[in-house]
């Protein structure tokens, strides 16, 4: 991944260009539901955080494998961050100081080359982190001699690393393949479309709700809606990963479909425990970064796999 890569690609350069209409239709369509009156005042505010964080999203794949790797990286401790300051354990220093290092860990991994195979990315020490990471965080409590209150914070740190840490990291391996652009494009473009499709449908038909006591606002028929849509992206998106067949391209549709509303709805029964609306307010119009990045995280680890498994190293 490299800038004249990028800009000879053309899986790169046909998303740019399908996200610039969108954005140009969308941009449009808001203008006239303004002139005719209309109140688009929240909708304005997510459109101009799409105008922010798009440009950011391909100028950092534009720059190439070092700088996706390290964006993720970002992304991950920032993300981790919220979740830290949500659940009260940003206090405790030695628990999150422990989470970044290892999110950092996880960076620098999937930057380096694989010793023993030479190709870029270290993945059998990816895999095998959360050992050594969790056994750690475990022998906190130890090193400082306490026992009361501890195990709320050692089973928050754990989750806050395996979850928001090393499930989300995964997205930063695909810098490591050879199709990176389409792997990376596809996922990030065909989730944020899951996203809408769920509310979309869910607005026009849904009635039965889905998990009424995690997310109100979510519907049965928003979640058919979005799996369906999932499901045809692949198909047309077929040029992100023309060694696909059939069978992988529908596979591809589940994956993005059911995951990325089950990492919604895990986020989800977070804040509502909690009892917050949004994780943060980094992002205009969306809340903070896990409220965007939400759906990702269980998408990019299961199709990384699925990937590594049925198409090698891709």
């Amino acid at each position: 991944m490299a800038i004249d890569l990028a800009t000879n690609s053309k899986v790169f350069l046909g998303y740019a260009l399908i996200t610039g209409a969108l954005l140009l239709l969308a941009g449009l369509l808001l203008g006239l539901l303004r002139l005719s009156g209309r109140d688009v005042s929240s909708p304005l505010r997510t459109y101009r955080g799409w105008l922010i964080m798009i440009p950011i999203v391909l100028g950092t794949l534009l720059l190439g494998r070092e700088a996706t790797i390290t964006g993720v990286t970002l992304l991950a401790a920032f993300g981790f961050r919220e979740f830290a300051r949500a659940t009260g354990l940003y206090e405790d220093w030695w628990m999150t100081g422990i989470v970044y290092l290892a999110i950092v860990a996880l960076g620098a991994v999937s930057l380096m080359t694989d010793p023993r195979l030479g190709q870029p990315g270290w993945y059998g020490f990816f895999m095998a982190l959360p050992t050594f990471v969790i056994a750690l965080i475990l022998l906190v409590p130890v090193l400082r001699n306490r026992a009361q209150g501890e195990l709320q914070k050692v089973a928050l740190a754990i989750f806050g690393f395996i979850y928001f840490g090393w499930m989300f990291m995964h997205l930063g391996l695909f810098a490591n393949t050879a199709n990176a652009y389409g792997y990376l494009l596809f996922l990030i473009f065909a989730v944020e479309v899951n996203d809408v499709a769920a509310f979309t449908f869910g607005k026009m038909f849904g009635k039965r709700k889905l998990r009424e006591h995690i997310s109100p606002n979510k519907t049965l028929a928003g979640s058919i809606g979005a799996i369906a849509v999932s499901l045809l992206l692949p198909w047309l998106l077929w040029f992100s990963f023309p060694q696909f067949n059939p069978a992988l391209l529908v596979l591809t549709g589940l994956i993005v479909g059911i995951g990325g509303q089950l990492g919604d709805l895990v986020i989800s029964y977070i804040k509502r425990d909690i009892g917050i609306k949004d994780m943060g307010t980094t992002i205009q119009g969306h809340g903070g970064i896990l409220d965007r990045v939400d759906s990702m995280i269980f998408v990019a680890p299961i199709f990384f796999h699925m990937v590594r498994w049925f198409n090698g190293a891709g």
